[in-house]
C-alpha cells in the first residue's frame, strides 16, 4: 500500500513539475512528444502567426485600463512568473536592451498566476518600466498557450501575432533578446 501512495505522490509530482516549468525552447513554440506514434506539441501554443491577438484590453496593477487597439505602435506581451529564473533573465536582459527606449513598441508584461504585491515587487526590484497585468487564474496565458514561460508575443501596428517565442536558460544572455524582430 505504501509502495503505491510512493508511486502516486511520484507521478502527481514529475506532472505538476512538466506543467509549471518555466520554458522550453529558445525560439520554438514546443517540444515534440511522441504518443501513440503521433506526434504532439508538450507545450501547446494556441496562438498562430497572423492571426488577431486573443485578448485586447487588461488592467495593469496601478488600475490603468490598457486597450492594444488605442495604440498604432507595435507591442510585446509578456507572459512571465516572477519565480522563473528564465524569466527573471529575460526581464533583465530586456531591460538593458534599446526595446525598452523605443517609443514604437508598447511593453506589457503579463504575471501568469501573479498578484499586484508580487509584480509590484517585482517591478521595483528588476526596474520594470512597463505595465504589468496580474493573470491570478492564468485566463489570459491559457489563450495562448498551454505551458512554458517565458513567452514573447510580438504583435505588429493592428494587433496581429507576428512571432511567437519560448525563451529558455541555455540561451546566452547577449542573444536572448535577438529573435524578437518584427
Amino acid at each position: 500500500m505504501e509502495k503505491i501512495k510512493f508511486t502516486l505522490l511520484a507521478g502527481s509530482l514529475l506532472a505538476s513539475l512538466l506543467v509549471t516549468a518555466c520554458s522550453h525552447q529558445v525560439g520554438q513554440e514546443t517540444q515534440k512528444v511522441v504518443l501513440n506514434n503521433t506526434e504532439t506539441p508538450k507545450y501547446q501554443t494556441y496562438v498562430k502567426v497572423g492571426q488577431p491577438v486573443p485578448v485586447m484590453q487588461f488592467t495593469d496593477i496601478q488600475g490603468k485600463h490598457i486597450n492594444l487597439a488605442q495604440s498604432q505602435n507595435k507591442k510585446l506581451l509578456i507572459l512571465f512568473a516572477t519565480w522563473c529564473p528564465d524569466s527573471q533573465r529575460a526581464m533583465k536582459a530586456l531591460v538593458q536592451s534599446s526595446l525598452i527606449d523605443d517609443n514604437m513598441i508598447d511593453i506589457i508584461g503579463i504575471g501568469r498566476e501573479e498578484n499586484v504585491e508580487s509584480l509590484s515587487q517585482f517591478a521595483k526590484a528588476y526596474h520594470l518600466p512597463f505595465a504589468l497585468v496580474a493573470d491570478k487564474d492564468r485566463s489570459v496565458y491559457k489563450q495562448f498557450a498551454t505551458a512554458g514561460i517565458p513567452r514573447f508575443i510580438l504583435l505588429n501596428e493592428h494587433n496581429q501575432i507576428v512571432k511567437t517565442l519560448l525563451l529558455e536558460h541555455e540561451t546566452k544572455a547577449g542573444e536572448l533578446l535577438a529573435p524578437i524582430q518584427w
